[in-house]
This record gives C-alpha cells, structure tokens and sequence, in this order.
C-alpha cells in the first residue's frame, strides 16, 4: 500500500543506522554482537525497511539468531498504526513522538518481538531494544546504540564494543538523583506537553537502595518511593508505595511496576554512559507506559542527567 508523503516518524528515521547491539539469552546473560546496518525509505509512495549484518559470537543462540541473507519488510507508513507487511517481519508499531512501540513476528528468527525504539533528543542517536518471545515466555533481547551519523560510526562501534555487555548497575555508595524534561503523549498518539521526571537514589547498602521517584507536569503529579533490592540482573520494588520486579540485559533495565492503587507502569531504563568497571551515574533514557488498570493511558520518555548528592 502506498502513501504520498511520508510519515512524521518516517522523516524522523530516515537514512541509514549503524549499530552493534549485543545479544543476551533469557536469564540476562551476554552472549555476543549483531553487526548492524539499518534503512527505510520511501519510494513512490512505498516504504521498504531493510537490515543487514550479521551475528559475532551468540554461544547456544548462534543458530537461531545468525542471518541467512539481509532482511527486508514492507510497511505501511502511517504514524497512527505502522503496519509490517513481511516476508520477514510481520505487525504493527505505534509512534508516540519519538518513541516506538511495535509488536510483530519474525518467521527467519522463529520469534515474536517487542521492539522499543526511541529517537533521543539529537535526533542522530537511537536507543533501541528488542525482547524476543516463543509465546509469551522470554527467550532473549538484543539491545544497543545506533547513529545515523557517518562520522561517528567508528567510535560508536567501539563503544558498544566495550560497554554492551555492562550491566545496569545504578551507584550503591553514592546518593543522587537521575533528573530531566520528559515528554508525555497519550495513549491516541497526541503530545500531552513535558513532565519533570526525577528518580533520587538513597543507597541504604550495596544491594539495597531507596528510591523517590517523582512525575510533576500535563496533568501527571505523582511521587512514590520504593526499596529497591538488587539480585544479580534482577531488581525488586518492594514498597511502601509500589511493588514489582525488573530484569537487567545489559545496560537496559525492564521492569513492571504496581501501585497500590489502581495503576501501573512498564518500563525501560537504559545507562546511556555505562562503562566497564564501578563507575556509575552519566545520563539515562527512560521510557514508561502508564496504564490505568489494564488499558494504556500514557507514554512517558526523555533523558535523565546524574546529580551526586
């Protein structure tokens, strides 16, 4: 199907993305790189995604996960409903400003895949993840920095090189807070207007931290605090004011979070400057769906700076 002019978030994604994400199984474990190159463009009115490279190393997911031959999917472009229209994925993703949310399936991978794309504030730098399911069980998530930015594409290799395989490790010693302007849109596509989004740390020990989290901006005023517990890659939200649970792969951090009253949050936070070694803090990317029960009302997103206490 064809569309005359492309789309807000077709023009937002336009030319080609170099990255190397790094593959991790289901536990959270490292298991290798995906070399990566990533275009769409939109010809006649029709626009055609492709992906080429190739997997280095992947331990007991290789031969799942390595390419046969470049991946190439049609889509509907759209920004209310993005349809992927195959041979080698098909579903559909959801625009909210610079942020995707899609849900499809990819036959060559044998796996059904939640992929969250978010377009940071430079406009040249993509964070981007996918967790990849048989069923509704998690079998692993590929995860990484892109650039569009020739210039750039040697350093950003190296770099994710070096820091794909760190964990999210937030500081233990030191206390602070993760602080910045988010933007909110609704759950039909519309920008709501910028919330002041910040996450103060309080370490109580090396595995246990407090966290105060605070939304004030477009209708959203909330402030909770939670104990957080670290287990390896595993984090758990233990009260007072919300309960869950995440999974680290990597740098990214998926958690699922529920108040006590009737609302609840699904989440993504990602250290932009993780490094190999203890360091800790840099700048976060944070994406959050908000749900009202179980129906989404909101998609919160943006960066978030360190500040020591």
């Amino acid at each position: 199907m064809s569309t005359p002019e492309p789309s807000a978030w077709q023009q937002r994604i336009a030319g080609e993305w170099h990255g190397r994400p790094s593959l991790f199984d289901h536990t959270g474990t490292w298991c290798g790189y995906e070399e990566i190159r990533r275009s769409s463009d939109h010809v006649d009115g029709v626009t055609t995604y492709r992906m080429d490279g190739g997997l280095v190393g992947g331990g007991h997911l290789a031969g799942r996960f390595r390419l046969g031959a470049p991946f190439s999917f049609g889509v509907i472009d759209s920004d209310a409903n993005r349809v992927y229209t195959g041979p080698d994925f098909f579903g559909t993703g959801q625009p909210y400003g610079s942020f995707v949310d899609s849900h499809y399936y990819g036959p060559g991978w044998q796996v059904d895949l939640n992929t969250w794309n978010q377009v940071l504030p430079d406009g040249e730098t993509q964070v981007y993840s996918s967790v990849l399911h048989q069923g509704w069980a998690v079998v692993g998530c590929f995860n990484g920095v892109y650039t569009r930015v020739p210039a750039r594409v040697g350093d950003l290799i190296e770099a994710e090189t070096r820091n794909g395989p760190v964990p999210y490790i937030l500081p233990t010693k030191q206390a602070g807070r993760f602080a910045g302007e988010c933007e909110l849109w609704g759950a039909d596509q519309k920008l709501r207007g910028t919330v002041a989004v910040a996450i103060t740390l309080e370490p109580i020990d090396l595995l246990r931290t407090r966290r105060v989290v605070s939304w004030r901006g477009s209708g959203l005023e909330r402030t909770y605090a939670v104990e957080t517990r670290r287990d390896g890659n595993r984090l758990f939200f233990e009260g007072p004011d919300a309960y869950g649970n995440a999974i680290g792969f990597g740098r990214a951090s998926f958690s699922s979070l529920h108040f006590t009253d009737v609302w609840k949050v699904k989440g993504r936070e990602f250290t932009l400057d993780a490094t190999p070694g203890m360091s800790a803090g840099g700048r976060l990317s944070v994406v959050y769906e908000l749900f009202d029960g179980g129906d989404l009302d909101s998609v919160l997103h943006g960066v978030l700076a360190w500040t020591p206490s």
